[in-house]
Parts: structure tokens; sequence; C-alpha cells
């Protein structure tokens, strides 16, 4: 176990996200998220009668299917299990997102667009990290197919080849550096990947020694 060992405890509520990134004939991608939310007790419910302990009271999917330049062109969202009767008659609207492209500000546009009671809290929550998951689908398998192309080994270990290859596809290290730990500008994998963008306390020394 990561974490350290907890106090005494009574697990109450269990929440489980899976998103996978599938790669189409067609050439498209399905980005695909799974959601459920459950108790580990009973409970009364007016629509639904009871939901048995470990019943899902969320039971959600939701996929973008999308291009290699990270355009929507497709939207399917489905709620197999509420806690309320009304919610599942929400899911067409999420296909107001065909058309837009996943990029910055993607989240604002898309949040807006099913917002309040156009759309569903918990859906809309998938969107961050499904955003994330289809750079993490797309951009890789770009690489790799470029790559392969060009004869240039991605299974190398020790390589820094295929990382850098997709950190191009988000724009290099100009859009990279500084957004966490590993890509501190001061830091031993800027040093090595962008010597131009590295500020640590020896580039700091070389360049006053010239």
């Amino acid at each position: 176990m990561p974490l350290s060992q907890p106090a005494d405890r009574e697990r109450l509520h269990t929440r489980a996200i899976e998103i996978n990134g599938y790669r189409r004939t067609d050439g498209h991608y399905d980005i695909e998220a799974h959601l459920t939310d459950c108790k580990s007790f009973g409970q009364t419910n007016f629509d639904r009668g009871y939901i048995e302990a470990g019943e899902p009271i969320h039971d959600m999917w939701f996929r973008l299917t999308v291009d290699e330049t990270m355009h929507i062109h497709a939207v399917e969202a489905v709620s197999d299990k509420t806690p309320y009767r009304m919610c599942p008659t929400v899911t067409p609207n999420f296909t107001r997102l065909v058309g837009m492209q996943i990029k910055a500000g993607f989240l604002r546009e898309a949040t807006h667009a099913v917002a309040g009671t156009a759309g569903c809290t918990h859906l809309r929550e998938l969107l961050q990290q499904m955003a994330t998951t289809a750079f993490q689908t797309i951009n890789p398998a770009r690489a790799r197919r470029e790559m392969t192309a060009e004869g240039v080994s991605v299974e190398k270990p020790g390589s820094d080849a295929f990382d850098i290859r997709i950190s191009d596809k988000w724009g290099g290290g100009q859009k990279i550096v500084n957004t966490c730990l590993a890509y501190d500008e001061k830091g031993p994998l800027v040093k090595r990947r962008w010597p131009h963008l590295y500020t640590g306390a020896d580039a700091v020394a070389e360049e006053a020694a010239d």
C-alpha cells in the first residue's frame, strides 16, 4: 500500500472511474469513460425503492469520438443507473460537444454547453480526465507511427527518443517546462532534453563565466 497505515476506519463510499483510449479502424479514436458510485450500506430511494449495499447509485458511460487533430466527431452518454428518474433524460444534450476541439479552453467551452440543468454534474466531471486521456492516447500513437515509418526504434531501453517525440506533440519544451516537478527548468530532465531552457545553478555559473 503506497500510503501510510491509516487509522481504524470503515469504508462508506467507492467511486470508480476507468477511462480507455481506443484507435478505431476508420482512423478516429474513441475515448471512453465509465463511472460508478457505490455505498457500503443499503439505502432507501424514492425513485428506485431501495439501493442495496454495493449496488451502483451512479453507473454512467461517456464516449467521445475524436480525430487526430482532437476535433470531436461524435458523443454518446448513457446513464444506466442514477438516483433520480429524470437524470438519464439529459444525456442527449452532450452531443452539443460535437465539433469542439480538445485544446486550451476546451473545458470552459464544453462545460458551458452542458452547464446547470442542461447537463449532469458527474458526466461534466469526466470531461477533464477524458481530455487528458485523449492527449495520452493520440499523441503517443502518432509519435509511434511516425518513428516506425522513419525506422527509429520506440523500444530502445534508456532512450528519450519516444518521450521527446510525444513532448513535441504537446508543443515542446516551451509549452511544458515548469508545468510540474519533473519539468522544472532547474531540473535534470530539462537540462538533458532542452538545455537551452535549463536555468539551474550550473547553467547560471557557465553564463557568468562567459
